[in-house]
């Protein structure tokens, strides 16, 4: 048997097997990301931050759909080093807190019950983890890596 072919069909059966458990799918999560990051834009304590940081958000959308899709439904698309890119920011922890507030209001307005829960576990693993290697650790031994 083709690996290749055994991950990417085990891949496709863990995509349906969240959709009909969450709702959610490839155009759930574009819907997400789409409206989070156009609150974030928007959002006084993150804008200036993101806008300083992400030269072309037509590039930048696409890696976060791809981040998002490998999240939430397995998918294997994204290959960035998340926490790298964090790294040289000036947030600290109310940031993560404030990125959680909106990321949640934003699943809320668009997924079911459990989609909220499956999209919300994963998002404070994430912001836990970059906020543990950015504020906790202290780890700016990389040079800033723009999106």
């Amino acid at each position: 048997m083709n690996p290749i072919a055994s991950d990417a069909a085990e891949r496709e059966a863990n995509r349906l097997r969240i959709r009909v458990l969450t709702g959610i799918d490839e155009e759930v999560i574009r819907t997400i990301v789409d409206r989070f990051y156009a609150r974030i834009r928007e959002d006084a304590l993150l804008g200036p931050i993101f806008e300083a940081h992400v030269e072309d958000w037509g590039r930048h959308l696409p890696r976060m759909y791809a981040f998002w899709n490998s999240v939430a439904l397995g998918a294997g698309e994204y290959d960035g080093q998340p926490m790298r890119v964090h790294m040289p920011l000036p947030i600290e922890g109310r940031h993560f807190a404030h990125w959680l507030g909106l990321f949640e209001e934003t699943v809320r307005e668009i997924c079911s019950p459990q989609g909220v829960d499956w999209m919300m576990e994963r998002a404070r693993r994430i912001a836990r983890s970059l906020e543990m290697g950015v504020t906790r650790f202290g780890l700016v031994a990389n040079p800033p890596i723009r999106s």
